[in-house]
């Protein structure tokens, strides 16, 4: 059997995100700590990587047992989502993309100076009183990014609804963490919305698509 099943939705900012670029060269004046944005429209952007690397992490801490030394020690269920190199190179049946921020013009038609607000920061060394002030760059609340995952089903179909529970354990997960930098700090809190699930390549049975859609139901 092979089948591939699309997952979309919206992620929502409900608190300034910042997940950074590289600082390789900042001249002066420049930002302290940017936002990533897409090279071709200028748009802010949520990496593919950073969402996949936030859901494995707190799945892990989750479903293992005991904390793993790498993601190739993860409980098997994780790892069969989510792929792994040892001891043999395991693909993962979850495919996650780049995303954009979508709502750009509804952002800014609302009275948004910008798509992204400049934070000013203060670290205060204990004991010498010197302030060590910066800017860090964050996506505004209110900007949405169109998720996209793709899921794969080459086997053992029968594992494919308790793989949409570990998905949405994933998902509802993250709604009480944070994604990128600073979370502890009030950044990156985000929420899940209008997600849905259909077959886009194969056949999938129609029964099973119906149960992975109940799955979603938080996400509506």
């Amino acid at each position: 059997m092979y089948a591939k099943i699309q997952i979309t939705g919206i992620i929502e900012v409900v608190t300034g995100m910042h997940i950074g670029a590289s600082k390789a060269f900042s001249p002066i004046g420049a930002i302290d700590s940017p936002v990533v944005r897409d090279i071709l429209s200028g748009l802010p952007m949520i990496p593919g990587s950073s969402l996949k690397g936030k859901m494995r992490t707190l799945l892990a801490r989750q479903y293992n047992d005991e904390p793993a030394s790498s993601p190739n020690h993860d409980d098997e269920r994780i790892k069969r989502i989510f792929g792994a190199t040892e001891p043999v190179v395991q693909g993962g049946r979850l495919l996650f993309s780049d995303m954009m921020m979508s709502n750009s013009k509804e952002v800014l038609d609302r009275g948004a100076e910008g798509l992204t607000e400049i934070k000013f920061e203060n670290t205060i060394n204990r004991l010498t009183s010197v302030a060590n002030p910066r800017q860090i760059e964050r996506v505004i609340r209110g900007a949405e990014f169109p998720l996209d995952l793709i899921y794969e089903i080459t086997d053992k179909p029968e594992e494919i609804e308790e793989d949409f529970q570990i998905i949405h354990d994933g998902l509802r997960l993250l709604q009480y963490d944070y994604i990128g930098g600073s979370g502890s700090r009030g950044y990156g809190r985000i929420k899940f919305k209008d997600i849905n699930a259909e077959k886009v390549v194969g056949n999938v049975d129609d029964g099973i698509l119906e149960k992975c859609l109940d799955i979603m139901q938080d996400f509506k």
